[in-house]
């Protein structure tokens, strides 16, 4: 297990943030020998289909190299326009190789680690000029790791190299004694197989290099608890901050819900446990809402508030807790409590009229009816 700076071993797997961190500054894992791979194999691919055709259109243009009029010879920009005549046939030759070439050493790279392109990566960082920091990283595990890689990396190719020689000794051998045009082209078959053999001996490279990356990526990445824990605080914020914010917005909903209580028609309660303020529009034609709920504290204040601004109260205890366990804040109380509710408000609107000496008193409110389901 590798440790951090402060002696606490990085047991815990990278976060998505320190992940997302690490692409942003352009810490992924990348193999130069995937890279290397890539590129050669392309080529020797490329000259492998392309090489016999370059090879005669080069030859082509030595031959018009060497073969020119004498009348040139006079001319003060003749040689000039001979050899801009021939780079551009050059470059029209090799443009199809280049481009290939291109191709591969943009895809290379991608092909682990994804497509990345960091400017934090470009910045200069001074404590690379440490020397104690390069002597740590020359003895460190990946520089032995590039030791033995490099080492493995010439023995293979060296192998393979003397392996294709010995395999191909007499076809190599017999082009000196073919024709000139005919050599130059079994010349450049035989060097882009033999390059395509070189190439795919670096798969073994590769197949080892590419998971070691992988892993050592990973392992720069790795946490300690406390790192996880403090990344954890900074991106979800500090429990205290977190319960400070919460104790705010239930302060705040409160304040809300204790303006909405005077526009209610009736105050129903525990008498002292719960309360719920309801209002109902006969306009609209909807149930009626409940505009306020609370529990001890709160429901004292509704009352307060209620009582205030001569809006009615009255003791419900089965009612009052059907409604507050059944109906959130401005919604519509449920179809299972309209008649109940419904004998409420009509014993309201009765005290109104007796209130405003339009009617007589009201006796007792009888108890509404709840049904099982929705008994608290």
């Amino acid at each position: 297990m590798s440790e951090s700076e402060s002696g606490q071993e990085k047991t815990e797997d990278p976060t998505a943030k320190r992940l997302k961190e690490s692409r942003d500054k352009g810490q992924v894992a990348r193999s130069k020998e995937l890279n290397t791979l890539a590129v050669v194999m392309v080529s020797a691919l490329a000259l492998l289909m392309l090489g016999p055709e370059m090879a005669r259109k080069l030859m082509g243009i030595m031959v018009f190299n060497f073969s020119f009029e004498r009348e040139a010879l006079l001319g003060t920009d003749a040689m000039a326009l001979h050899l801009y005549t021939s780079v551009m046939e050059g470059i029209v030759v090799l443009a199809p190789l280049f481009a290939m070439l291109l191709v591969a050493s943009i895809v290379g790279p991608i092909m682990l680690g994804g497509w990345l392109f960091s400017v934090k990566s470009l910045a200069p960082k001074f404590e690379r000029m440490n020397p104690l920091a390069g002597l740590k990283r020359m003895f460190s595990l990946k520089a032995l790791v590039e030791l033995l890689k490099a080492l493995a990396k010439f023995l293979v190719v060296l192998g393979t190299s003397l392996l294709v020689l010995h395999l191909r000794t007499d076809d190599f051998l017999s082009i000196g004694q073919e024709p000139l045009e005919q050599a130059i082209v079994h010349c450049a078959w035989a060097l882009a197989s033999a390059l395509l053999i070189l190439s795919s001996s670096l798969i073994l490279i590769a197949l080892v290099d590419v998971p070691f990356q992988l892993w050592d990526n990973k392992q720069k990445l790795m946490m300690t608890k406390q790192e996880v824990r403090d990344e954890f605080k900074d991106s979800e914020g500090k429990p205290e901050v977190k319960g400070k914010i919460r104790q705010l917005q239930r302060e705040m909903a409160e304040r809300r819900m204790m303006e909405k209580v005077p526009q209610a028609d009736v105050v129903i309660t525990n008498p002292t446990h719960f309360a719920v303020a309801l209002k109902y529009d006969p306009l609209n034609g909807g149930a009626p809402i409940m505009l306020a709920k609370g529990a001890d504290f709160i429901a004292q204040k509704i009352r307060e508030v209620a009582n205030e601004n001569n809006i009615v109260v009255l003791e419900s205890p089965p009612l009052a807790r059907a409604v507050y366990y059944s109906t959130e804040l401005d919604q519509e109380i449920p179809s299972g409590l309209y008649l109940a509710v419904a004998q409420v408000l009509a014993y309201v609107f009765q005290l109104r009229q007796y209130r405003a000496g339009q009617g007589k008193r009201p006796g007792p409110m009888p108890e509404p009816p709840i049904p099982d389901d929705l008994k608290k």
